[in-house]
């Protein structure tokens, strides 16, 4: 057990010793500390702090494809699962080294460490004996992992289906989350079937509440209803459910009555409280809570407050949208250790975190350093060490095996070229008139009503909700590395099913009103997802652990771009936004009693086989400052690069920082989008930093202010670009 001691003197000494079952506290006189220790005396662990400042550190990412469950035991050794191409539970000790329990390929299997096989683990849960349960999602089970390795079915049959009966007569719906409780009896989010489960100690398995159909309804038993339950946690006042497609957290109650403690507001926006995924529970009474959308981690207090747990390493800054809370990009599962560490898996960038104290000392849980060292093999049956197993490809990686041969459209024909009508990076509106409301994040692509969509890269589903918008102009799916965007998601014209690997739900009038894919199913090259709905275009997304990057890094068969970017315009506004007048063909005079002036340019860009109305962002923007000769201003040689569109920053707010007030397009507005960058504000590596020109610190005379802007293909603006200023 690691402990630590603190001495405080404050008219007594308190000596405070801190391990894994709790804090102990001392007291005695000043005086007497050095000379004995007082009597023990064990008061429980420390109240919980609400909303504490906290810090975000990186325990694994090395060998990760698809990270899913996690545990920790009592001495902080990491258990978790990765559902990727390995179908895994492993286990991250404490110095560092990590071993794989069981699994490494993909089936059904029993047996011992790598003997045994798993589809898709997800939840996992640990007893006291050291016993492993996983949610073994792909093959409609719960697995038990014995303390030597020895894997077993607890419950289920193996076949997607609902029954309640004893073992192998049981049958589950994809199920992702499994808590265990102090008496060894474990606990189901049967996802896809809507409903809690419970396996008592002889493998017979009942259901504690949930219904045939989807719903949000508190109640007993099957009078209440779940819509994709996800998390699952015990606590000592029942059993909590991350509910995630309802955005509430549930309670079941010992009386089996499921209560609703939080729920997202219905008419809020932007609500905290979307998707939660996974729970932790802490000894008085507050949740934690990992929300998949934005990626935040929460705290509902035990009086019902919610809250974002605070970065302290990001604290809120309203000028770039940073709101001050961690955030992660795809959390799956959140497992409370016995220090008061979170560990936190990001499925989508294929990491395993820890949140702790910002003021706290992390240990006994491996370092960064720790875990960034060699992966270290075991000599058990089951040590298969994971640096071993390959693993997911990433964006980057698939960027550079696309180098050698071209990326196939999302539309028919793959292989011939279609017309490109957004890049990544531009300004987008929205419907309440917002023409600065979010950065377009990927590639559309032209395509009829109707036609179908195909997939562009094999995939394996890891989101256990991985469409979304149902029937609405902004449906569509993720995949991999990959979204695909404005379709009908698995259905054809006539809102058929395309195959089994959809479920469609109906209403009480028989008419499709979701479509379901599990977590777990596989799509291939080529296979038809779905068809394009009223926006006439596929919208295609690309990601590199979790990072949205641009999807023109991948090569589409003959997709040309000989077409150099159009500057229509350079202004200069001071402090109160009023635009510096100035008269053509003339120098525009700017006072250096200004201080700083921001430089608006007005420019777009357009791709072989564009429509002449078409307009397309920019993927780099920088200046140049000149001398009146045409010589450059020492230190601006080359371009200064302020803006580059290679990964988008994860605040929608930011938007507003490089695009200035007149920029974009509402859903109703024209026809062309308009692009006016704020020159200045800087944009790289999906951050981004406001600016304005420094012109206080320029000497008097005469300049030529010359703007750089190009399009990923390196054709750069030739004309338009230059204005003649004199600072003066």
């Amino acid at each position: 057990m690691s402990t630590s001691i603190k001495l405080t003197a404050i008219g007594a000494a308190v000596l405070a010793i801190a391990g894994a079952g709790g804090y102990f506290y001392y007291s005695a006189p000043v005086a007497s500390v050095a000379a004995r220790l007082p009597e023990l005396v064990k008061r429980g662990p420390a109240p919980t702090e609400r909303a504490w400042p906290a810090r975000l550190d990186t325990l694994l990412e090395s060998g990760l494809a698809d990270p899913y469950g996690v545990a920790v035991d009592k001495q902080g050794n990491v258990y978790f699962s990765d559902g990727g191409e390995k179908n895994t539970v492993s286990v991250l000790a404490a110095d560092g080294s990590t071993r794989v329990l069981a699994g490494g390929i993909e089936g059904y299997r029993e047996g011992i460490g790598a003997a045994a096989a798993f589809n898709t683990p997800s939840g996992i849960a640990l007893d006291k004996q050291g016993n492993v349960y996983v949610a073994d999602t792909g093959n409609h089970v719960i697995r038990k992992i014995a303390a030597d390795g020895t894997v077993s079915t607890l419950a289920g049959s193996g076949i997607a289906g609902f029954a309640d009966g004893q073992g192998a007569q049981a049958q589950f719906n994809g199920p992702v989350g499994v808590a265990v409780d102090a008496a060894g009896v474990v606990y189901v989010a049967d996802t896809y079937n809507d409903r809690i489960r419970k396996i008592a100690l002889d493998g017979t398995v009942t259901t504690l509440a949930g219904s045939a159909s989807p719903g949000f309804t508190d109640g007993v038993g099957e009078a209440a209803q779940f819509d994709t339950p996800c998390g699952i946690a015990i606590g000592k006042d029942g059993i909590y459910i991350a509910d995630t497609s309802n955005d509430a957290v549930r309670r079941i109650n010992p009386d089996g009555s499921v209560v609703t403690l939080a729920v997202a507001p219905e008419l809020e926006k932007e609500p905290l409280l979307r998707r939660p995924m996974a729970l932790a529970l802490t000894h008085d009474g507050f949740v934690y809570i990992a929300v998949s959308s934005r990626g935040r981690l929460l705290q509902l207090a035990p009086d019902g407050s919610l809250a974002g747990m605070p970065d302290a390493a990001r604290p809120a800054d309203p000028a770039t949208g940073i709101d001050g809370n961690i955030q992660v990009y795809g959390p799956r599962s959140l497992a409370l250790a016995p220090n008061g560490t979170l560990v936190l898996s990001d499925g989508a960038a294929q990491r395993l975190h820890r949140v702790v104290h910002a003021g706290a000392n992390a240990a006994p849980l491996p370092t960064a350093a720790q875990a960034a060292a060699p992966l270290i093999g075991s000599a058990q049956a089951a040590g298969q060490a994971l640096a071993a197993a390959a693993p997911a490809p990433t964006a980057s990686e698939i960027m550079a095996r696309r180098s050698e041969g071209p990326m196939p459209w999302p539309v028919l024909p793959q292989n011939q070229p279609h017309e490109v009508v957004g890049l990544m990076g531009e300004v987008r509106g929205s419907y309440d008139g917002d023409s600065r409301h979010h950065f377009h994040a990927g590639l559309d692509v032209q395509a009829d009503v109707g036609s179908s969509v195909h997939v562009v890269e094999k995939a394996k589903v890891s989101d256990p909700l991985p469409n979304w918008a149902f029937a609405s102009l902004g449906e569509g799916i993720n995949l991999g590395t990959t979204s695909y965007i404005h379709m009908k998601v698995g259905r054809d014209r006539k809102n058929r099913a395309l195959d089994d690997r959809f479920q469609l739900l109906l209403n009480e009038k028989g008419k499709p009103e979701r479509v379901r894919v599990r977590r777990g199913t596989r799509f291939y090259v080529g296979e038809q997802l779905g068809v394009v709905n009223q926006m006439a275009h596929v919208h295609l997304n690309l990601y590199d652990r979790g990072r949205v990057v641009n999807p023109l890094a991948l090569p589409f068969p003959g997709l040309r771009d000989t077409i150099s970017p159009v500057i229509q315009g350079i202004a200069l506004y001071d402090a109160n936004d009023k635009r510096l007048p100035g008269k053509r063909g003339q120098r525009l005079e700017v006072s250096r009693n200004l201080g700083e002036v921001n430089v608006v340019v007005d420019a777009f860009d357009q791709m072989d086989g564009n429509l002449a109305r078409r307009r397309l962002g920019l993927y780099k923007l920088g200046y140049q400052l000149l001398q009146a000769d045409g010589t450059a201003v020492s230190g601006y040689e080359q371009p200064r690069i302020m803006q580059t569109y290679d990964q988008l920053p994860k605040q929608r707010e930011a938007v507003k920082v490089v695009y200035s007030a007149d920029s974009g397009i509402t859903v109703y507005g024209s026809k062309s989008t308009r692009f006016t960058y704020s020159l200045l504000s800087h944009l790289s590596a999906g951050e981004v930093v406001p600016g304005r020109w420094q012109v206080s610190g320029l000497a008097p005379g005469d300049y030529t202010l010359r703007i750089y802007a190009a399009d990923y293909a390196g054709n750069t603006a030739t004309t338009g670009r230059d204005l003649a200023v004199t600072i003066n």
